[in-house]
């Protein structure tokens, strides 16, 4: 509720936020430098860390040459996935490969390492009243390991296939001894693991070789055996005799066939020339034969002769008629000879269908003999494909025996990782790094203590303006007021509560024109004094609270923190400052229904603060009236000046609010009134001998806000 009051009514002045931070500079600058000094002293006891680092590449060096040739890996598959470089990791870490490294660097020999070494008093002590483990109830090794692990810090580098090995030590050839040494026993590690996995392999192998040469003896026995018992011999092209002898009837009886055919087509054509009396030296079964040949040479000559003489002789010449009788005779041998030739044919196609008949006749035989091998070759065949796996197997086997031995046997087997770069010595200390913490001490502090001043200024109110344009209403009179002013006890007689008068504030004034009792006269002796708390009585009601209304505006306008606590009762100074004066205040502060930034104000005209009266059950808030001392000393921590309108209040009413620091003062309007020469013995008599008076006050003018302002 307070906050919306205090957003719509009050703006923060930028100029005043960082006039407050020029103000303040060598205050800030000075605790920055203090701070920094105070890191540099701290910095400058701690021991420098060095930090160096070697780099394991995980992967197989291997050759094409050094590889086996069993492998048949894709070029493009990587050797290692992320969980084996994770595993690869958590092997350089393992308990074995770090214990065996610190017992070659001898680490338990240094203090670094050791724990029980160097044992301060301070630390005695402390182990001796069990505030910390006492490191010697730890085996020495356990305690090189914790140091070492304290102090290592293995990690990949994504994404590539490299493990990281980074040390951390005081001394600087120790943390590049180190991680190299590491580096050097995991390579030394995973090249030993290969060569005893090649070992193994080979022990297995071996055995392995043995059983399977034992039973591709007696598979390949199984087989000859079953051959010899089934006659089931092989022949040509691995294939048994039956099979061998069907195929061999089968290419005689094509062939035979084929003779059959030609021969027939032989006869057919002879016949045909030999019906039709066509020329028989056309065929070629005619002219083959020796006597044809020769027949047919005397016919050329004698008809060579019978046309040298056609052209002397007659045709009727008795020579020409005789070389006719001859050609004649020839021509009946050459058919006679040809009716031979066609016989000899006949004869040989009858020849080729008796052996062709007889090959049909022993391959028909020789089919239902290989029908009832067929069933054999089928176990034959199983007993043959038994041998010939386990004849592969066994292969396979001494294959990758004889690569296994070879590996096991050398001394330099590739390793699955390799050194890319070893560790070197670190010139420059890892921690602590002098000039960024330094620097950034300084920057931190810096904004730090801006943060401070700003929120400080804040906070007091000095930065907290009216919003432009706010205006103050009138502002009837509560209803719910206090029976007594809060500063009184309850118990005080009833005779000590003074009428509450209604006055005209447009109209009074004090009859007093001395300035030394003005406003701004008091004002000054406040700031004079150094006073942090300022408590107003009004002997006269509510006609003094507007010199506390004065006061309050008087010294927020002079630059100070300033807050006005409204104890009138009647709120007459909150009727004043605030333009809803039924907000939160301090009665809803005493009895817990509020925090203070719900109950403190802005002025309407300046940029002081006010808690107003409240509207809390009176009866609660005074039973807690035993937290206004303490309320008003938590304000006093956050003014210059805590200015307490108690109204018509006596004494013995001041006692929870006066302090060493306190300066109380009489606000009067008539000098020369009864109440107020009474409340001044009254104050005298209680013991408050020094004691301040003030006259006049004008509020009904509000002060211009001043302009150039932002909004809260």
């Amino acid at each position: 509720m307070s906050d919306q009051v205090q957003s719509r009514d009050a703006d923060i002045d930028m100029g005043r936020l960082f006039g407050a931070i020029w103000r303040d500079k060598f205050r800030i600058i000075a605790v920055a430098l203090i701070l920094t000094a105070i890191v540099f002293g701290l910095l400058s006891m701690v021991s420098p860390k060095y930090k160096a680092d070697a780099r394991v590449l995980l992967d197989l060096s291997e050759s094409v040459y050094t590889r086996p040739a069993t492998e048949n890996q894709p070029a493009d598959q990587p050797l290692i996935d992320e969980e084996g470089v994770a595993s690869q990791v958590e092997i350089i870490r393992s308990s074995d490969l770090l214990l065996k490294v610190a017992d070659e660097l001898k680490l338990g020999q240094l203090e670094e390492f050791d724990a029980t070494r160097g044992i301060s008093a301070l630390k005695e002590g402390l182990i001796t009243f069990g505030l910390i483990a006492d490191p010697r109830e730890l085996p020495a090794e356990q305690r090189v390991l914790k140091a070492m692990r304290e102090r290592l810090e293995v990690y990949s580098a994504e994404p590539a296939r490299v493990v990281v090995i980074e040390f951390e030590s005081s001394d600087p050839e120790l943390a590049k001894t180190v991680p190299n040494a590491i580096a050097k026993a995991y390579v030394s590690l995973e090249s030993q693991s290969q060569r005893d996995s090649s070992g193994q392999a080979a022990e297995f192998l071996a055995a392995e070789i043995a059983e399977l040469q034992r039973g591709l003896l007696e598979a390949e026995q199984r087989v000859e055996d079953f051959r010899a018992a089934n006659d089931l011999f092989e022949g040509d092209n691995n294939a048994t005799l039956a099979s061998q002898q069907l195929g061999e009837l089968s290419s005689e009886l094509s062939r035979v066939r084929a003779e059959r055919s030609s021969v027939e087509a032989r006869v057919l054509s002879v016949e045909r020339a030999l019906e039709s009396g066509a020329a028989l030296d056309t065929l070629p079964d005619v002219i083959s034969s020796p006597l044809i040949e020769r027949l047919s040479e005397q016919q050329v000559r004698l008809n060579a002769q019978i046309a040298d003489l056609s052209t002397t002789l007659l045709p009727q010449h008795p020579r020409i008629r005789a070389l006719r009788s001859q050609v004649n005779d020839l021509n009946a041998q050459v058919r006679e000879q040809a009716q031979r030739v066609l016989q000899g044919l006949r004869n040989e196609a009858a020849i080729n269908r008796e052996r062709e008949q007889e090959l049909i006749s022993a391959l028909n035989e020789q089919k239902a003999a290989t029908s009832q091998v067929s069933a054999q070759e089928v176990e034959l065949r199983a007993l043959e494909r038994e041998a010939a796996s386990q004849r592969a197997l066994l292969e396979s086997y001494s294959i990758r025996f004889r690569e296994a031995k070879s590996r096991g046997e050398r001394e330099d087997v590739p390793a699955q990782a390799r050194i890319i770069s070893p560790a070197l010595t670190p010139i420059e200390a890892a921690f602590p790094k002098m000039i960024p913490l330094l620097g950034a001490t300084f920057v931190g502090s810096l904004i730090i203590m801006v943060l401070v001043t700003l929120m400080s200024e804040l906070f007091s109110g000095r930065a907290l303006v009216p919003a432009a344009g706010t205006a103050q209403t009138p502002v009837p009179q509560k209803d719910n007021v206090l029976p007594m002013p809060i500063a009184q006890d309850v118990q005080a007689p009833v005779e000590q509560g003074l009428a509450h008068e209604e006055v005209d504030y447009a109209t009074a004034q004090p009859d007093v024109a001395n300035d030394n009792f003005s406003v701004a006269a008091l004002a000054n002796q406040l700031i004079d004094k150094g006073a942090g708390r300022a408590i107003i009585v009004s002997p006269e009601g509510d006609a003094g609270s507007m010199c506390s209304v004065s006061l309050v505006r008087y010294l927020a306008d002079e630059g100070l923190r300033v807050a006005l606590v409204d104890l009138t009762g009647t709120a007459a100074s909150s009727q004043h400052m605030l333009a809803d004066f039924r907000s939160p205040g301090i009665t809803e502060l005493l009895a817990s229904q509020a925090s203070y930034s719900e109950v403190i104000h802005c002025d309407a005209a300046t940029r002081a603060h006010i808690i107003p009266t409240g509207n809390a059950d009176a009866v609660l808030a005074m039973r807690a009236i035993d937290r206004l001392p303490m309320i008003m000393d938590a304000l006093s921590s956050a003014y210059d000046l805590v200015v307490v309108d108690c109204g018509p209040t006596d004494a013995s009413g001041l006692k929870r609010l006066a302090t060493t620091e306190s300066e109380i003062v009489i606000a009067m309007v008539e000098p020369n009134s009864s109440q107020v020469v009474a409340a001044a013995e009254d104050l005298v008599a209680g013991g408050y001998e020094d004691v301040l008076i003030v006259t006049g006050g004008d509020v009904d003018a509000p002060l211009p806000p001043t302009p150039n302002r932002n909004r809260a």
